[in-house]
């Protein structure tokens, strides 16, 4: 799984003035994940770091583990309404969904393994999810939490799937046995057609699909020991570096009209536009990272 930063070793302002709100209702255009509480959990800003709020009042109890992965890998709904996410509240990680605003919280996997990386297909009816059995698998149930099957039936540990926009692909890490060797592969959704995208033989983590559902920005180490976000074709062609070299980036997420990716960089949330300028989002400090775009943000506005 992605590396998290467990404490913010540099401590610097927000650089947007708004970007340090903490009072007052979250914005809904971004989700990311937190420990300023104390444990992991949910919060939403708006797209230019104003309005952060954590979601949910209920917290986890900071004295056992699971307690401290009380919320983590936010995934929103196709339509903007619900957010699926993972929490090891009850000993293992689960899969679990809550309204928008953070209510409603239901939860969707009771098994005794792990269950994490939750993520929608674009009619919102079913999610798929890694289930840590043996080695960690993909596997495909209802939005309602029945149904539950295994994708492949591949020997090699599957792991942090993506649901194209298109509903045709599911991306996912798959890595090489016996290795720590970790590539992008893709596989539709009744898991046929499986194919490998990226050929770096290195350590590749989160695909993240472009609305379009043309390319996967991903965070990968191409042996400089250094993770960078990076994009490239379905096709495996096109690779290209997003993020700068010195810096460790993960888990890219790209905005609904395809311009900017935002990542997490040293426990705080950064965009990046198509010209390459970065704005910092969050401070640091608070150890943020697991960044969500809304796909529909206007839709609490909507509303309300």
């Amino acid at each position: 799984m992605i590396p998290r930063v467990l404490l913010a070793t540099t401590v610097v302002g927000c650089l947007l003035a708004a970007g340090c709100g903490g009072s007052g209702e979250p914005g809904n255009d971004l989700l990311f994940v937190s420990t300023r509480d104390g444990d992991y959990a949910i919060y939403g800003m708006d797209a230019d770091g104003g309005s952060q709020g954590r979601l949910t009042d209920e917290r986890g109890d900071t004295s056992t583990n699971a307690g401290i992965e009380f919320q983590v890998e936010p995934a929103w709904s196709p339509d903007g309404m619900r957010i699926a996410f993972a929490s090891a509240r009850e000993g293992s990680f689960d899969i679990y969904v809550m309204a928008a605003d953070g209510t409603d919280t239901t939860r969707l996997t009771t098994s005794k393994v792990n269950d994490r990386r939750p993520s929608w297909s674009p009619d919102g009816m079913r999610i798929v999810f890694a289930r840590s059995v043996d080695e960690t698998q993909l596997f495909v149930m209802n939005a309602d939490g029945t149904g539950a099957r295994r994708v492949t039936d591949d020997a090699a540990p599957e792991s942090e799937p993506a649901w194209s926009p298109d509903g045709e692909w599911i991306a996912y890490v798959r890595r090489q046995p016996g290795t720590e060797v970790r590539e992008i592969w893709l596989v539709r959704p009744d898991g046929s057609e499986r194919r490998r995208v990226t050929r770096l033989n290195s350590v590749a983590y989160a695909p993240a699909w472009s609305p379009d559902s043309e390319r996967i920005a991903f965070s990968a180490d191409r042996g400089d020991n250094r993770y960078a976000i990076w994009t490239i074709g379905i096709d495996g062609t096109g690779l290209r570096r997003v993020t700068p070299a010195g810096i460790d980036a993960f888990e890219p997420a790209w905005t609904p009209d395809g311009r900017v990716l935002a990542f997490s960089r040293d426990g705080a949330i950064v965009t990046v536009d198509e010209t390459g300028n970065e704005v910092q989002l969050t401070d640091p400090q608070n150890n943020d990272s697991s960044p969500a775009w809304n796909p529909r943000p206007d839709v609490e506005k909507e509303e309300s």
